[in-house]
Order: C-alpha cells, then sequence, then structure tokens
C-alpha cells in the first residue's frame, strides 16, 4: 500500500500485513501504556487521524503497519499537518506519533537507527499570535438565555455553561467526565477526578451557576453516574455519558440560536480565566482553579481585551504636570 501524500514528499511502499496480536500491535500496546482513559481518548483519536492522512482512509490505526514509518513519512507527515492544523494540534499528533513508534520499537518491528531516523522531527513552534477567542458578558448572557427554554435539552446545555465557566473553569473533557457524586448540591463543591494527567482538583459553583446545575438535576432522572447526559430531540433523556463531540454540537447550537459568533469549550475555558483575573482573583488562585502546572501557563491563557488594559492604565498616576496647559 502506498503512503497517501504527495509524490513530491517521497512516498514509500507500506505492505500490508495480518493484523497483529494485541500484545504484537504498536498501536494497542502503546495505548495500554498510557495513564487515564482521557489522555487513550486524545492519542486514539490523534493516530486515527495520521492513519488517515497516510492512507487516505484506507487503514486505520488498528491496522495500519506503524513499524514500516520511515522518515521520509514522518517528515512529509509533519509538512502536511503543518498546512491545515494549528502547532499545538499538529505537536499533539507529533506526541502520539512518537509514542507508537516507540512501542513498533519496543516489539522488534523497526531498529533502533530507523527509529531515530524517523523521530528526528521537531514540534512546531507556535506563532507569536493568541489562540482563540474570550466571550464578552453580553455573548454570556444570551448563550444561558438561549438555554433557557423550558426544555430538558436547555436545562442541560446550561448546566454544561456553567461548568465550563465557572467549574473550575473546566475542559471539556472533564466536564463529561463528572459524575452525579462529583457535585455537592448543599455547598457547591465540584470535584474534578479525572483532570489532565489524571490529577484531582475541586472548586465551588456559586450564584447562577449554581442555579444552572442545581435546576439540570431537577430534570435529570435520579440516578448515579454521569452528570451531563444526552437529551433528544424529542426530550428523552439518554442514560449514558455525553460525549466530548457532542459538547461541541450542544454549544454551537446555543450560538446559532443566541446569535453569538462562533466559539469553542475551550473558549468559555480562556474567557473563565481572563475574566477570573479581570475580577482581582490572584493568579496563582486561578491556576490552581484551572488545573495549571504553572502560573505562566495560566497567563497565556488571559484574554483580557483592550479595554481592560487601559482602565489598567488609568489607575496609575504619573506626576508629570509640563507640557502645553
Amino acid at each position: 500500500m502506498q503512503l497517501a501524500l504527495a509524490p513530491e514528499q517521497n512516498p514509500f511502499t507500506l505492505e500490508l500485513a495480518p493484523v497483529a496480536a494485541l500484545d504484537q500491535n504498536p498501536f494497542r500496546v502503546y495505548l495500554a501504556s498510557l495513564p487515564s482513559p482521557q489522555s487513550r481518548r486524545t492519542m486514539t483519536a490523534a493516530l486515527e487521524s495520521l492513519a488517515k492522512i497516510l492512507t487516505s482512509g484506507a487503514l486505520n490505526a488498528d491496522t495500519l503497519p506503524w513499524g514500516q514509518l520511515r522518515a521520509q513519512h514522518t517528515q512529509a507527515l509533519r509538512a502536511t499537518l503543518m498546512q491545515t492544523m494549528e502547532p499545538r494540534s499538529v505537536n499533539n499528533r507529533l506526541s502520539a506519533l512518537r509514542g507508537v513508534l516507540n512501542a513498533a520499537e519496543s516489539l522488534g518491528q523497526m531498529s533502533a537507527e530507523e527509529l531515530r531516523r524517523a523521530l528526528a522531527i521537531k514540534n512546531v513552534q507556535p506563532s507569536g499570535e493568541l489562540r482563540g477567542r474570550s466571550l464578552s458578558p453580553g455573548e454570556l448572557r444570551a448563550l444561558f438565555g438561549a438555554c433557557n427554554d423550558g426544555t430538558a435539552r436547555g436545562a442541560r446545555d446550561a448546566a454544561l455553561l456553567a461548568i465550563l465557566y465557572m467549574g473550575g473553569a473546566a475542559r471539556r473533557s472533564e466536564a463529561v467526565a463528572l459524575d452525579v457524586s462529583d457535585y455537592d448540591p448543599q455547598t457547591g463543591k465540584i470535584t474534578h477526578r479525572h483532570g489532565k494527567g489524571n490529577k484531582h482538583r475541586f472548586d465551588y459553583l456559586a450564584g447562577g451557576a449554581k442555579a444552572a446545575v442545581d435546576a439540570w438535576l431537577r430534570v435529570r432522572p435520579d440516578f448515579d453516574g454521569p452528570l451531563l447526559l444526552p437529551v433528544e430531540y424529542g426530550g428523552a433523556i439518554s442514560i449514558r455519558r455525553l460525549s466530548d463531540h457532542a459538547v461541541y454540537k450542544a454549544l454551537a447550537a446555543r450560538a446559532e440560536k443566541a446569535g453569538v459568533a462562533e466559539f469553542t469549550p475551550h473558549d468559555v475555558r480562556r474567557t473563565a480565566i481572563s475574566d477570573y483575573l479581570d475580577a482581582g482573583v490572584d493568579i496563582a488562585t486561578v491556576a490552581k482553579k484551572a488545573g495549571h502546572a504553572s502560573v505562566e501557563q495560566t497567563a497565556r491563557y488571559d484574554r483580557r481585551d483592550e479595554r481592560a488594559i487601559a482602565a489598567g492604565s488609568e489607575r496609575l498616576h504619573v506626576p508629570y504636570f509640563g507640557g502645553d496647559n
């Protein structure tokens, strides 16, 4: 099978081999080495996308002979990814590629020298531009207003927004991983037990955010399990965990209804971090809320606009009285 990249990128013929036993399949061996279900989901998606690019969809991550990849493949793959993805997404896929190729080498499916050459690819340096955007207070009001439609789905979506925004500036994967037992309706405490790096952290919902989650719990069937559940268009509530992709769809639908410009779940997280900082919460506390390893990482999420910067300048006094008066 030929690598599905442009001829000038030096494609190489991949010999389609029978699907290996689980303990000899680099993809499966690599996934088994990962520490959490979330990291396995993330890297599975990354490797599936690479397999699709490499073979135009003919093979998937489970059937691709990863041990046959060589330097020309990985260099061409990196170049192809850079044409269509932002640096962070490229680097995520390169990390997955390194993991599965290391597994292939450990299984004897490629030599140490072949591995060294194949992994002689550098991460992509991000540009100086800030990624994502911040939602304005008016946009947040409009989004929550769009959820206030008297339906179970509206109640679910309001709770989802509240968790993404105030629930520790949650990542979408953290929001869908929450169970009913992770939320204390008496205090508003919300505990993330499956955070990035398998770290636990907690935060508190208050005001409208707590009211939104409590309203959803009054609609949600009374049983243990996932906090956020799929709601069909007819109003039936499915007894299964909401997916990451469903979060995108739910927010996109609310944005369209509210007349709000396109945004991502991560933009809600960025907005929360910026709003916490704007409200005067110290950056070390915000870092803990967001589950960041350092305040430097938190600072990169700051999306406060020029009005906030200008307002900050007006608080300082420069004792200069010269010039034309």
